[in-house]
């Protein structure tokens, strides 16, 4: 029995107005994910992978189609509804940590649950729980600067879950880490993914960590340089 579709892209078409025209990203673009699934975005550099994980996430919408997750056109939400849709099921993980650099480990990790109202002594707790899983007891109180790389890397994998989403999407979240590092934080998005059953959603050029995925969509042709009006979008095509 094929697994529940989770998201269903259908003629999803994303353009960006720039001074000397418009670039068409993405054109046509259908396309089913499954719950639970491990999914490798890969491509040359402007070929739509972050467009198309930006409206996955709802942090964008298309310019025509319709994405629908669990049945629901997040295409054709509200600003309110989307805010809340990413509260309660998605996760980001992004190649540049984004972390508060005046705020702790602990603090950068439970900020999202705080920022939602949850209970302020469950979400201090549930934040470090996952620090712990990940390592860092004893780096709690440390901020950024004190940090090496995987190891920011993991105190935002933390924020990503400290809310339990069911989706994370990950834009290259190995990209800036040396080989070590990077298969430290490979090891844990697998280990959410097989142990959870969370959906995994994930940007990355490193070919060795698509291969691991359980499907590879590769976006090809992506815009040409400006200025141009015309262009060759990205096509979805599977490995």
């Amino acid at each position: 029995m094929a697994a529940k579709a989770l998201y269903q892209l259908q003629n999803v078409t994303k353009n960006f107005h720039l001074e000397g025209g418009v670039i068409e990203v993405l054109r046509g673009l259908t396309l089913d994910i499954a719950a639970s699934a491990w999914v490798a975005l890969v491509g040359r550099s402007g070929s739509g992978k972050t467009t198309l994980l930006h409206l996955l996430g709802g942090l964008d919408k298309p310019s025509a189609g319709h994405i629908q997750l669990d049945g629901q056109d997040i295409a054709r939400m509200s600003a309110a509804q989307l805010t809340s849709l990413r509260r309660q099921r998605i996760g980001f993980v992004f190649q540049s940590y984004h972390l508060f650099p005046e705020l702790t480990a602990w603090e950068n990790a439970v900020l999202p649950a705080l920022h939602w109202g949850r209970d302020r002594e469950a979400a201090y707790q549930n934040a470090r729980q996952w620090l712990h899983a990940f390592g860092l007891d004893d780096r709690l109180q440390h901020r950024p600067r004190e940090l090496s790389g995987g190891e920011q890397q993991r105190v935002a994998i933390a924020r990503a879950l400290v809310n339990d989403p069911d989706i994370i999407l990950a834009d290259e979240p190995t990209g800036n880490l040396d080989a070590a590092a990077a298969r430290g934080i490979l090891d844990i998005l697998k280990n959410v993914h097989l142990e959870q059953g969370k959906t995994l959603i994930m940007v990355t050029h490193d070919q060795a960590l698509a291969s691991q995925a359980d499907r590879v969509i590769r976006l090809a042709d992506g815009p040409p340089p400006m200025p141009r009006t015309a262009v060759t979008p990205a096509v979805a095509r599977e490995k």
